[in-house]
């Protein structure tokens, strides 16, 4: 097991090199737009601000651990969307921070509005240094004091909504940044991103809510398939099914029309299911809506 778990490490630090590690990975992605998306900045008309906790593959060796914080508002009479989020991955002897500020231009199309935004910000990779690969000879690519390294990063995307659908593009890493780490380097690489979701009224109290999510990087793709059954405007609860990797189980609840708590749990079905116990999410969300002033008419008896 020792030298499965040396290996393992030691092939995610190559790998690093040559292809860059993945953006972390979340369950909840109808509520981590931004993060994937600058154009959803402003998207929902109101100052929000969403954080989420990962741990994923529970009871394993240096398993990773994500946590992003997102904040977006519109500005201008809704023609812009500003955001900020702040990402942190760690995975073995290896952590990841990502900070960047979105900027969407906002215009109307048929019954909806269209964003069409970038990001900018920085990326940084830390090394620990503290990696000892049990019965294996040492290595002097393997660096054995701490070392960290930063570069520009840039995204960009396209973001529809009205009041039932929304669909987006997106890709992150658009310069595919190289960031020098003494003995070798590691390079962000592109991620493209594609989501849709749509909202069924079901009845007065409850709405079906169908999403997916794709992600490609290299030659790899991922599928999220999601479906959410929200009842009353408060509680939700939903399955999700990620091609080879996981399926999810997810529910919340909205307290006092704008405060959300969600949870999800990752039932791992790849080969590592084995070795973990699935993974857990947490989700908060806070959004305060900004009222417009409606004028009353003098004109029209009804108001008098």
């Amino acid at each position: 097991m020792k030298k499965f778990l040396a290996a393992l490490a030691f092939s995610g630090l190559a790998m690093s090199s040559a292809f860059s590690q993945q953006d972390p990975q979340f369950s909840q992605n109808m509520f981590n737009k931004l993060w994937m998306n600058p154009a959803a900045a402003g998207s929902n008309d109101a100052i929000c601000a969403s954080l989420l906790y990962r741990s994923q593959w529970t009871n394993y060796t240096g398993a990773p651990t994500s946590a992003v914080l997102a904040l977006d508002a519109p500005v201008f009479n809704n023609k812009f969307g500003v955001g900020f989020s702040v990402n942190t991955d760690e995975i073995g002897f290896e952590q990841n921070l990502t900070a960047k500020l979105a900027l969407a231009y906002r215009m109307d199309l048929g019954s909806g509005k269209l964003g069409i935004g970038v990001d900018a910000g920085l990326v940084q990779t830390t090394i620990d240094g503290k990696f000892v690969a049990p019965d294996v000879a040492p290595d002097p690519a393997i660096p054995t004091a701490a070392i960290s390294g930063g570069t520009f990063d840039l995204g960009a995307g396209a973001y529809y909504q009205d009041d039932r659908l929304y669909v987006g593009l997106s890709s992150t890493h658009l310069m595919e940044s190289e960031t020098d780490l003494d003995k070798f380097s590691k390079t962000y690489k592109r991620h493209y991103y594609a989501m849709a979701g749509y909202t069924f009224e079901i009845s007065p109290t409850v709405t079906l809510k169908p999403m997916f999510l794709v992600k490609n990087v290299t030659n790899n793709t991922t599928i999220d398939l999601n479906v959410n059954a929200h009842f009353n405007g408060r509680y939700w609860g939903g399955l999700s099914w990620r091609n080879n990797d996981a399926i999810v189980l997810m529910g919340g609840i909205t307290f006092m029309d704008n405060i959300r708590v969600g949870y999800a749990y990752d039932y791992t079905t790849s080969r590592l299911k084995d070795y973990s116990n699935g993974s857990h999410e947490i989700m908060l969300g806070y959004c305060f809506n900004v009222k417009k002033r409606v004028p009353v008419s003098i004109k029209n008896v009804r108001f008098l």
